[in-house]
This record gives C-alpha cells, structure tokens and sequence, in this order.
C-alpha cells in the first residue's frame, strides 16, 4: 500500500503504477461529469473544447452559485457543494472517455463493473473511491470553478475545477484486474455460504 501525489494530467505510466489499496491525491485540475454530459457526447455526437487527455473526471452535478465573473470566479459561478453521485449507471460510458476523450481517473463511489474494468486494463485507467456523504468536505477541495462547457445542461456541465489536495482518494479498481467491489463481494459470499452452513442450510 503507497501514497500517490497525482498532479493532473498524468501519464499512463504513472497510473499504471496505483494498485488497489493505494490511496492518492490528486493536484491542479479535475473535471466534473456525470448521466447528461455523457449522453450528449457519446450518443447525441456532441462535443467539447477540453482536453481531458490524461485527466480525471468525478461522477458530480455539482450546487453552484451564479456569481460575477471574477479573478476567483472566473467561470462565473461559485462553488455550494460539490457532491460524488453513484458510478454504476455510467458504466457504459467508461471505455469511451478513455478510448475517445484520453481520460485516466474516474472519481466515483460504488465501483464500476467489468467493462469498465477490462478498459482500465487494456488503455490505462484506474477508479479512485470516495466515501458517499462526503460533499461538504470535497467543497472545500475545490478552489475555483475555472470553466464550464455544454453548460445548457446545467447542473450536468462538464465542469473544470481547480482543486488542491483533493483526497486522499482509494484505488478501488486498477489496471492489473483488481477491484475491491469484487473482493468484498466474494467475501461476502463465502461468508454467507460459511453461516448458512452452520445453520445447516444447504445451498
């Protein structure tokens, strides 16, 4: 188990060498996604001025604040809370924002599934937990809202923040096939299958 400074955007190397179990942090850049924002890139063609190569994205539809465009507001809003939402309805969309997009991090609670995973394998990727209900603490993660893109489907903008210590976040699924999801399921299992048998209960 090692601790990693990530400062984005990262390399394949360097995400290759996370393992489930390490943690990280990740510095400087991080963008927002989530259901919307990846409807309308990947199925209604769409598409965006960023550059995600390299980057981590957070399944998040963030609480903002229209404000004055300013030097710390210089997308025009303010942060209010900037919550994690649940991964797994996104899995469909994993391969694509790597494939496609070139993205290496996905920042999410639940896990993914195998898709997801055989694409961390094959291009480079890894999911990094958070613990649900967290939101107030991952605010103040986030520096500024630098700028904002599709943002007609507000709040499901793609978001860019500029973040500073954001974590320490848990590897969860890397690129060598390990997922905890699929660890504690087992576990679980076996557990069930153990006290069922106690109980003399056949399967």
């Amino acid at each position: 188990m090692a601790h990693h400074e990530l400062e984005m955007p990262v390399t394949e190397a360097q995400v290759r060498a996370l393992r489930v179990d390490d943690t990280v942090t990740l510095q400087r850049t991080l963008y927002g996604i989530r259901d919307a924002t990846q409807i309308h890139l990947f199925d209604r063609g769409r598409t965006t001025r960023f550059d995600l190569r390299g980057h981590a994205v957070i399944h998040t539809a963030p609480n903002v604040r229209k404000v004055e465009v300013s030097a710390a507001y210089p997308a025009g809003y303010a942060p209010v809370c900037i919550g994690t939402t649940t991964s797994d309805r996104m899995e469909r969309f994993t391969r694509p924002l790597m494939a496609q997009h070139g993205v290496r991090l996905i920042v999410g609670k639940g896990g993914l599934r195998d898709d997801s995973q055989a694409a961390f394998a094959e291009l480079g990727g890894a999911y990094l937990a958070i613990v649900g209900g967290t939101a107030a603490l991952e605010t103040t993660w986030i520096e500024a809202i630098e700028d904002v893109d599709l943002d007609d489907l507000n709040p499901e903008s793609l978001w860019r923040f500029r973040i500073r210590d954001f974590g320490p976040l848990l590897v969860a699924m890397d690129s060598h096939g390990a997922s905890l999801y699929r660890d504690v399921q087992a576990a679980a299992a076996a557990r069930r299958a153990e006290v069922l048998a106690g109980l003399g209960v056949g399967p």
